[in-house]
């Protein structure tokens, strides 16, 4: 009777150890998924893009959690205002700064970007120009002994969370347009696509890489020799942003550009109507809001 008793012990000892085991790796994975929701939220939580009011010129901001990456700087004019805008956000320092081409109207400002915060990188197309712009970022490399760097196609760069792949690069000097930098910005689930100027040439020439966006910076303020529509259903974004002036003197964004993205249903963005645009990603989706900012100068 006391070996039967024993026996049967052990066997309900047996069972509610199985079942402690079952309930606890359970318990433990729920945990982890919990945990893991819990450390990319957190990690997502202040990730920003500035498409910054500059009339009709570009000039991007990204904040990935306090590590800032600029793509252009406006016109010449638009200097002095964005080094007082910067300041004002808090800004001492760049990881990046990017000139996508040599055309003033995106590089105008970033000599004063050059001398007013401390730059780790600057990274532009090889050219020669005879522009006062460039020039004058030439001197201002020179006094603050900065590299002129020019990346090359595929090169990837990771900025905390936030990875960049560079699409495009050109070396051309008839076109400076055709030089443009086009890189994608990939932040957990979210993407961007920056294409500077590039006209339908370029976009053809990278067909084959993995243009699809979430945000789509239309190439060129809205040119008409820019965003083909084979190009566009490959990119397939949900949002497009023009960075264009109010009024400008050459008509953009072209009517046939407002129509190809209206036609594919993708909800559009303008710094003439909006001002400065800020977009926010948590990791899953974009949110927008608009600031009037004295950048435009």
């Amino acid at each position: 009777m006391f070996k039967r008793t024993i026996k049967f012990y052990n066997i309900i000892i047996i069972i509610v150890l199985l079942l402690l085991a079952f309930y606890s790796d359970k318990i433990t994975n729920n945990y982890t998924k919990t945990e893991t929701k819990r450390t990319i939220s957190e990690q997502a939580s202040s990730f920003k893009v500035y498409f910054i009011d500059v009339g009709e010129a570009d000039c991007i901001l990204i904040d990935d959690n306090g590590t800032y990456t600029l793509i252009d700087g406006g016109n010449n004019d638009d200097g002095n205002k964005l080094v007082k805008y910067f300041n004002e956000l808090g800004i001492t320092k760049f990881k990046y700064v990017i000139g996508t081409h040599a055309h003033e109207d995106h590089i105008g400002g970033l000599d004063n970007i050059i001398n007013n915060f401390t730059v780790e990188h600057f990274l532009m197309p090889d050219t020669t120009v005879n522009i006062k712009s460039y020039t004058d970022i030439l001197k201002a490399l020179q006094k603050k002994n900065i590299l002129y760097e020019t990346p090359k196609i595929d090169d990837e760069y990771t900025i905390n969370q936030s990875q960049y792949k560079i699409f495009y690069i050109g070396n051309d000097r008839e076109d400076l347009n055709e030089n443009s930098i086009v890189l994608k910005l990939n932040y957990f689930n979210t993407s961007f696509l920056f294409t500077g100027d590039s006209p339908a040439y370029v976009e053809k020439t990278i067909l084959s890489k993995d243009l699809k966006s979430d945000l789509l910076k239309v190439s060129h303020h809205g040119s008409q020799y820019s965003t083909s529509a084979q190009f566009l259903k490959k990119v397939n974004p949900k949002y497009a942003v023009i960075s264009v002036g109010m009024n400008n003197d050459y008509g953009f964004p072209k009517d046939v550009t407002i129509k190809k993205l209206e036609y594919l249903d993708i909800e559009i963005h303008r710094t003439d109507k909006e001002g400065t645009i800020i977009v926010t990603s948590d990791g899953n989706e974009l949110y927008f809001e608009n600031q009037k900012t004295d950048t435009n100068g």
